[in-house]
């Protein structure tokens, strides 16, 4: 399993001076993007070929809060949902192991046209997890 690990920023936070909930899919978002290079698939290259990852759910279930300046780790595991759908399951929680939310964001790649369609680099990934 991915994990990385980050530090809530002053801004994040709202009126009641926890991360605002909009901010968690900002953390999300980025631990996917590092977790896909780390396993060789680099999201910049595969939107200038004209294959576009693309979110079509996300399921978010909040269990704390995070403050300013807290220090935790978002995981990152990939799981093959459909022939067309993937899903990236998610943690965050606090270095010393509190959980803050559970995610699961789920996906599918878009080609030049439209369509979808998977990525040879994202089928291997999946026949690496297998």
């Amino acid at each position: 399993m991915f994990e990385l690990l980050m530090s809530v920023r002053d801004y994040e936070c709202d009126m009641q001076a926890i991360v605002n909930n909009s901010v968690y899919m900002n953390y999300l978002e980025h631990a996917r993007h590092e977790f896909l290079k780390s396993i060789d698939i680099d999201f910049a290259a595969l939107a200038e070929a004209g294959i576009n990852l693309v979110v079509v759910r996300a399921e978010l279930d909040y269990k704390s809060s995070l403050k300013s300046g807290d220090h935790f780790t978002v995981s990152v595991s990939l799981e093959k949902v459909s022939k067309l759908r993937f899903a990236f399951n998610q943690i965050i929680q606090t270095t010393d192991g509190k959980k803050i939310l559970e995610a699961k964001v789920i996906g599918t790649s878009i080609n030049q046209r439209g369509r979808p369609e998977f990525p040879k680099e994202l089928l291997a990934a999946f026949d690496a997890n297998a």
